[in-house]
């Protein structure tokens, strides 16, 4: 009996040995798992991510959406309008629009490496440097969007509509000058984690926008100009908006010094970086907007273009 006994807290003991051990090995698989799933997703991160995007998806749909809304009011006087509309936007697009947003592209590098290395003051350096380069290629497309209409009917668009896209295209040239300044600015408060504060500066614009074409289609009497025209006051209202923001909010005073000659320095460097980003943004639209010039090939090409406009 005494060895009986002696015996049995001996078992009793290897017996919690094995269940401890298998315990702690379930423990530590389960442990596992949740480092496995953790690694897989990361909610937190993923917050993080969203909570940036989001203000940026708002604001670039905001601003894209200016433009469609002038198209949407020409194509109200009627078909002719429509389709020279859709085809002068989305030459725009391609000559313009794309330029612009891949030239600002530099500024996440310049601004990001600036703001990384808490260089501030080059921010603002680096984004007069930007506006500068913007508005140099500003001009250079505003003189191929005046001859507009003998290109788009080399290119064998319609004549009818090339023209109605040729006068469209000639009350939009001070909004490619806003368009390509707006970017810069986006791209230098992005560098510094600032984007709330663009959902405001873009969706009040796109407000106006709606209310100054309504009325100059439909009150004013400006007819197909009235909505080219209302898509240059709107997005240069944008930019004095933004503008004024970055030079007078206290948010800025490291990254914002004021203007300098120092700028005119750093515009030949940032075209190494500006034009291969260019070239990649371009790329990326012409692969779609090239839709429309094929449309303006088709027998009823006013339909065509008007059917692509909708798609």
């Amino acid at each position: 009996m005494g060895e009986e006994g002696a015996a049995a807290p001996l078992l009793d003991g290897k017996l919690n040995a094995r269940r401890s051990e298998n315990g702690d090995g379930e423990a530590a698989a389960a442990a596992g798992r949740r480092r496995w799933w953790r690694c897989l997703w990361d909610a937190e991160e993923a917050a993080g991510q969203v909570a940036f995007a989001a203000p940026m998806v708002a604001t670039s749909m905001a601003f894209y959406a200016i433009p469609l809304v002038s198209v949407m009011y020409a194509g109200r006087i009627g078909d002719l309008e429509l389709a020279g509309a859709t085809l002068g936007n989305s030459w725009a697009t391609v000559t313009g629009i794309a330029l612009m947003t891949g030239l600002s592209g530099s500024l996440e590098t310049l601004c990001g490496q600036g703001y990384g290395a808490k260089v501030y003051r080059m921010l603002g350096v680096y984004l007069q440097a930007s506006i500068i380069t913007s508005a140099l290629f500003s001009v250079l497309v505003s003189l191929l969007w005046l001859y507009t209409e003998p290109l788009l009917i080399f290119l064998h668009q319609d004549p009818e509509v090339s023209r109605m896209a040729a006068v469209f295209l000639r009350y939009t040239i001070p909004a490619q000058f806003a368009f390509g300044f707006i970017q810069c600015i986006l791209r230098f408060l992005q560098t510094q984690s600032v984007v709330m504060p663009l959902v405001a500066f873009s969706l009040l614009p796109l407000v106006f926008h709606v209310g100054i074409t309504h009325a100059s289609v439909h009150y004013l009497g400006l007819g197909f100009a009235g909505p080219a025209m209302s898509t240059s006051l709107s997005l240069w209202l944008s930019f004095i908006m933004l503008a004024s923001y970055v030079m007078l909010s206290t948010r800025f005073k490291q990254t914002w010094a004021g203007f300098s000659t120092e700028a005119f320095q750093y515009v030949l460097p940032g075209l190494k970086l500006a034009v291969p980003s260019a070239m990649m943004v371009c790329f990326e639209y012409w692969a779609f907007e090239i839709l429309v010039l094929l449309a303006g090939l088709m027998p009823d090409s006013q339909m065509s273009t008007s059917i692509i406009a909708m798609w």
